[in-house]
C-alpha cells in the first residue's frame, strides 16, 4: 500500500452516489500479471469506510425495499444493457488487470449481463402463499421481504461475473449492497459501479469499498446493521466469515475451494472428453472453483486419453491475455505460480511423471508474467498434495481406474463436494453417477455446466447456499408468518 501522490490518477470508491477517495488516503497499485506493467491506482481504504459504506446501505434500504419490483426491474434492466454494451471495455480491463484471455473475459461480461437480465426478471415473482387454517377464525398468509442490508465479497479470478451473482439477486430482492472486490481486480468493479450510477440507482443502494480484507471484512462482521455475508473464496477464509457471523445471527452464504473429479469411462468419446477436460481444467488458467483437479481415466483406455490430451495442450497458445491467439493466459500473481509449481514438484518427488510441461514460462515474452506450461502428470498417488489440495492453476494429475464403485469412492473421498464431471455413453451409468456423486454441481457428458437459471453450490466443505436462477433469491429473503384472527 501506498499514499497517493497528486500526479498519480487514483481511482475512487463509490459510497452514498458518491465517487469518494478512502479516509485514510491509502493507495493500491494494480498489476498485470502478463507483463508486471500498473494498470492503475486505486484509493485502499479500511473499516472506517466499511462503516460509511454501510450506514449509506441502511439509510437507502427502507427507500429500495418498498419499491414495487417492477420499479426495481427497471434499474436492473438498464443495467443490463450497459454492461451488455460495454462488454469489449469490461473484457479489456478484466484482461489487463488478471490476465484473462480476451475471449473467455468477453463471455464473463456477457454472463454478468445475464445476471442482471435474469434478476430483474425474477424481481417480479417473488410469491407468498396463503396456507389453510386449522382454525376456523383465524388465515394464515406467509410473505417474502428482504433481509437488509448485504455485505458482499467476491474473488479475483471472476471479477465482473461474481459482482454480478451477489449484487442482481441482492438488488432484486430488495436489499442494498456493500460490495468489497478482491484487492488484485478493483478496476473491473469500479467500472461496473460507474455503469451502476449510469443506471440510475439511488444513492446508497449499491456501494464499493476497496480496502484491507481484514479491516473491511471484520467491519462487515461486527456491524449490526449488516444483516447478510455473501462470499465466494477459499474455505479457509469462509469458516472464518461463518465463525464471526455468528456473533450476531448474521446469514451467510459461501461459495467455497473445490477439488473436482473428472471421470473418464472406458466407453466415453475420447475427443469429447478431451475436449471437455480442456475447457474444464484450462479455461482461466485453472483459476476456478469448479474446475478440474483430479483425473481418473478408466486403465483400459489411459494410454490413448493421454495421447490425445498431450496433442491438445502441445497446440495451445500460452500468453498474455490480451492477444486473440492466447487460450492460456498467466497466473494471477508470484504466489499462486509458487504454489503451482510446488505441487508440481511434490507430485515428481513422490514418482510423478510429467508427461507434457511441468515448468515455469520465464523466457521472451514471458519473462515479466506469472505463466507455467499446461501440465500433465501421470502415475499420480494419494500421497500427493495435487491428490487432495486445490492447485488453482494449469496442471492435470493423472489417475487410473478399472471399477466404477471404487472411482466413486475415491471421488468422493474429499471434504469438498462443489463440481464433479463424468464422461460415459452408458445412459444407466450416466444416472448413476449423476446421483452417487456427493458435489453440488455434475456435469455429466459436459465440462462447462454452470448456466445463469441453473442452482451453483457445493456440498461439505465447499459451500452453503445457492447462487443462480429462482434459487438465488432465497439468500437474500425472509419469510414471514402472518396470523389473521377474525
Amino acid at each position: 500500500m501506498e499514499k497517493s501522490m497528486q500526479t498519480v490518477e487514483v481511482k475512487s470508491m463509490f459510497i452514498n452516489g458518491e465517487w469518494t477517495q478512502s479516509q485514510g488516503g491509502g493507495t493500491l497499485r494494480v498489476v498485470n500479471p502478463a507483463t508486471g506493467e500498473e494498470v492503475g491506482t486505486v484509493s485502499y481504504g479500511d473499516g472506517k469506510d466499511a462503516r460509511a459504506a454501510i450506514e449509506a446501505a441502511h439509510q437507502a434500504f427502507p427507500g429500495w425495499s418498498r419499491l414495487t419490483a417492477r420499479e426495481r426491474s427497471k434499474y436492473l434492466y438498464q443495467l443490463y444493457e450497459l454492461v451488455r454494451s460495454h462488454r469489449d471495455e469490461l473484457a479489456g480491463i478484466i484482461s489487463a488487470e488478471m490476465g484473462k484471455p480476451l475471449r473467455e473475459a468477453k463471455g464473463e461480461v456477457l454472463g454478468a449481463a445475464d445476471n442482471f437480465m435474469w434478476y430483474a426478471e425474477e424481481a417480479k415473482r417473488v410469491y407468498g402463499e396463503t396456507v389453510p387454517s386449522s382454525v376456523p377464525n383465524k388465515r394464515i398468509m406467509v410473505s417474502r421481504q428482504p433481509v437488509g442490508v448485504v455485505g458482499a465479497i467476491t474473488p479475483w479470478n471472476f471479477p465482473v461475473n461474481m459482482v454480478a451473482r451477489k449484487i442482481a439477486p441482492a438488488l432484486a430482492a430488495g436489499c442494498t449492497v456493500v460490495l468489497k472486490p478482491a484487492e488484485s481486480t478493483p478496476l473491473s468493479a469500479i467500472r461496473l459501479f460507474e455503469l451502476i450510477a449510469q443506471a440510475g440507482f439511488p444513492a446508497g443502494v449499491a456501494n464499493l469499498v476497496i480496502g484491507q480484507p481484514e479491516a473491511v471484512g471484520q467491519e462487515l462482521l461486527d456491524n449490526p446493521k449488516v444483516r447478510k455475508i455473501a462470499f465466494t473464496g477459499s474455505t479457509r477464509v469462509g469458516k472464518l466469515l461463518m465463525e464471526g457471523a455468528a456473533k450476531h445471527v448474521k446469514r451467510v452464504s459461501l461459495e467455497l475451494g473445490g477439488h473436482a473429479p473428472f471421470i473418464v469411462f472406458e466407453d466415453a468419446d475420447l475427443d469429447a472428453a478431451v475436449a471437455g477436460l480442456f475447457e474444464s481444467k484450462f479455461r482461466n488458467s485453472g483459476q476456478m472453483c469448479i474446475c478440474t483437479n483430479r483425473l481418473y481415466v478408466h486403465e483400459s483406455v489411459a494410454e490413448a486419453f493421454s495421447a490425445k490430451l498431450v496433442e491438445r495442450l502441445s497446440k495451445a497458445k500460452v500468453g498474455d491475455g490480451r492477444s486473440k491467439e492466447t487460450e492460456i493466459g498467466p497466473l494471477v500473481n508470484q504466489r499462486a505460480l509458487d504454489k503451482v509449481l510446488r505441487h508440481i514438484q511434490d507430485a515428481q518427488d513422490k514418482g510423478g511423471q510429467v508427461v507434457f510441461g511441468g515448468k515455469r514460462l520465464a523466457e521472451g515474452e514471458y519473462g515479466k508474467g506469472f505463466y507455467c506450461e499446461p501440465t500433465l502428470i501421470t502415475d499420480v498417488t494419494k500421497e500427493m498434495e495435487i491428490a487432495f489440495e486445490e492447485t488453482f492453476g494449469p496442471v492435470v494429475p493423472m489417475m487410473t481406474f478399472t471399477d466404477e464403485a471404487a472411482v466413486i469412492e475415491m471421488a468422493n473421498d474429499t471434504p469438498y463436494g462443489l463440481a464433479a464431471y463424468v464422461y460415459t455413453r452408458d445412459n444407466s451409468r450416466c444416472f448413476r453417477l449423476a446421483e452417487a456423486l456427493d458435489y453440488g454441481i455434475v456435469g455429466i457428458n459436459d465440462g462447462s455446466p454452470a448456466q445463469t437459471q441453473a442452482p451453483f453450490g457445493g456440498w461439505k466443505e465447499s459451500g452453503l447456499g445457492l447462487e443462480g436462477g429462482r434459487y438465488g433469491m432465497d439468500a437474500f429473503l425472509e419469510t414471514k408468518f402472518v396470523s389473521f384472527g377474525m
